[in-house]
């Protein structure tokens, strides 16, 4: 057989048996720390495909364009350019729009539902945060766990060896105490600049529907549309 073939046909094969012995190395805390990381990698992903989904990196341009419409009292125009639209904004922008046309609501009861429906998107938003904060949370703590356990099996080796004691007898027990240590932090470091970054999206894109719906509600022409279309 070609040896070029038969290294790609057991390369992954020894990959997989080298990470799983350097995992074992470090013992079950890191077992559970390598199983934190998938999940905090997993997470991140789908927080990311979340946001795209919601416009959050969009820019708004659609919603800029409906509002300018609404503010030139071009209310029928500013609807159907949002009608469609799966953006946190647009949609935001779309009910309070309806509320603000609803001759049913006034003033105070359009607020209180624009005011619903932003808590809401903005729940969305904020899904999956909460478990990016216990991951680099937890992490370190579980890099600790095994520093702990890691010592203790050290020590127990020297006691056990006695007058015999080799120093590299403690070798094992070292590792582990290092070993789930920095893992604790290669977790927790990125899953903390993951949540930062993302809240500072939520942030951002709550400050745009809050900007949106004053808009909306307080513009300076907003009573002509509010009229025209209780008549």
């Amino acid at each position: 057989m070609d040896p070029a073939v038969e290294l790609g046909a057991t390369a992954p094969e020894n990959a997989l048996a080298s990470l799983v012995s350097f995992i074992d190395m470090g013992g079950p805390a890191m077992w559970a720390i390598a199983g934190l990381s998938v999940l905090t990698a997993a997470l991140i992903l789908w927080k990311i495909m979340r946001l795209l989904s919601f416009g959050a990196w969009s820019g708004g341009r659609h919603t800029a364009a409906a509002l300018d419409l609404w503010s030139q009292g071009k209310t029928a125009e500013a609807l159907a350019l949002l009608a469609n639209r799966k953006s946190h904004r647009a949609r935001l922008a779309h009910a309070v729009m309806r509320a603000a046309l609803d001759p049913s609501l006034d003033r105070d009861a359009a607020e209180a539902e624009a005011g619903r429906v932003a808590r809401g998107l903005l729940a969305q938003a904020r899904d999956g945060l909460r478990g990016l904060e216990l991951a680099s949370t937890i992490g370190p703590l579980l890099g600790l766990l095994g520093t702990v356990t890691g010592m203790i099996a050290a020590f127990q080796t020297l006691q056990e060896a006695g007058a015999r004691a080799d120093p590299a007898l403690l070798a094992g027990g070292i590792w582990e105490a290092l070993l789930t240590t920095a893992a604790g932090m290669a977790v927790a470091i990125p899953a903390q600049v993951a949540l930062t970054w993302f809240e500072a999206v939520v942030d951002s894109l709550r400050h745009d529907m809050e900007d949106a719906a004053t808009r909306i509600l307080h513009g300076p022409r907003h009573t002509a549309p509010l009229r025209q279309a209780a008549e």
